[in-house]
C-alpha cells in the first residue's frame, strides 16, 4: 500500500489584486496555477493563511466571483439561451427578465441569433463564448479565467483574446487569468505575475506597458516581443529549478537518451 504523500502546492505566496485589474498568471507546469486560482474561486481553503475579497476571507464559492474553465461545461440539452440564463434561474429571476440578460451578453459576445441552437450545433470558439456570457450573465465583480482558450485553434484562440479584453474594457471587471501562453498574458494583461516552480511563490510581478487599444499588430511591437523574451527567460529558468529539485538528469550513452532519476 502507497503512503499518501503531502504535497505543497503554494508557499510564501502573497498578492493582491485591485478593483478593475487585469492579471495573468504564468509559470511553469505543476507550479499552483490552478490551485491558486480554485483557492481564489473558494472550491479549495489554504492550510494556512488567508485569502481575503474585500477584506473579508474566501470560505466557498460565491456568484460575484465566477469562473471559466477550459471545458465548456455547456448543459448539452439546452439551448444557448437557456445555458446562459441558468445560473439566474436558480437565483429565482423571472423568464421575461432572464431571457432580457441572457440575450444583453449573448449579444456582448457576437452570438445574436444562435440562442436557440444547442451545443452540438456550435464550434469550439462558439461554446466557449457561450461559457463567457454565462458567466457575465450572473453580474460578477471578478472573472477567474483557467486556461479557457486552450484547447482552441490559434486564429479563434486570438479572436476570444481580442473579445475578452474588449469585455473587459466595457465592463471594468477585474479579470484574473491563468494560461502557458506568454503571448496570450502580454497582450490581455495590465501585469504578469510569473510564479516560480513548486511550491508556488511569485517570482515576479510586472506591468505591461503597452498601449490600451491592441490589435493583433501589437505582437510586433518592439516592447511586446523584448517583454515576452524576458518572460520566457524566467520561465524557463524555473523549469530548470524544478527539473533539478527532482532529481531527474539527462544522459545521452551509446546513440539514445536515458533519464537517470537521483
Amino acid at each position: 500500500m502507497r503512503d499518501n504523500v503531502h504535497l505543497t502546492a503554494l508557499e510564501n505566496f502573497s498578492l493582491s489584486v485591485y478593483q478593475n485589474d487585469f492579471v495573468s498568471i504564468i509559470g511553469p507546469s505543476g507550479c499552483g496555477k490552478t490551485t491558486l486560482l480554485y483557492l481564489l474561486a473558494g472550491f479549495l481553503k489554504p492550510d494556512n493563511g488567508e485569502i481575503l475579497y474585500r477584506g473579508q476571507p474566501i470560505l466557498k464559492p460565491d456568484p460575484k466571483r465566477t469562473v471559466i474553465f477550459q471545458e465548456y461545461g455547456l448543459f448539452p440539452w439546452k439551448t444557448v439561451i437557456e445555458n446562459v440564463g441558468f445560473a439566474l434561474k436558480t437565483k429565482g429571476i423571472d423568464h421575461h427578465t432572464r431571457s432580457e440578460i441572457a440575450q444583453k451578453y449573448i449579444a456582448m459576445v457576437h452570438l445574436s441569433g444562435f440562442e436557440h441552437k444547442y451545443p452540438y450545433q456550435l464550434s469550439g470558439g462558439m461554446k466557449q463564448r457561450v461559457g463567457i456570457a454565462r458567466a457575465l450573465a450572473c453580474e460578477p465583480d471578478v472573472i477567474l479565467m483557467d486556461e479557457p482558450f486552450a484547447a482552441l485553434d490559434n486564429i479563434t484562440r486570438e479572436i476570444l483574446q481580442e473579445e475578452i479584453r474588449r469585455i473587459w474594457e466595457t465592463t471594468h471587471k477585474t479579470f484574473v487569468l491563468i494560461t502557458h501562453y506568454i503571448d496570450e498574458a502580454i497582450f490581455l494583461s495590465q501585469k504578469v505575475v510569473v510564479m516560480s516552480a513548486r511550491p508556488g511563490r511569485v517570482k515576479e510581478m510586472v506591468e505591461v506597458k503597452l498601449p490600451e487599444e491592441r490589435g493583433p499588430d501589437i505582437k510586433t511591437h518592439p516592447y511586446f516581443i523584448a517583454l515576452k523574451n524576458k518572460l520566457t527567460q524566467s520561465i524557463r529558468e524555473e523549469v530548470s529549478t524544478s527539473v533539478e529539485n527532482t532529481g531527474i538528469t539527462l544522459s545521452k550513452e551509446r546513440g539514445t537518451i536515458k533519464v537517470e532519476t537521483g
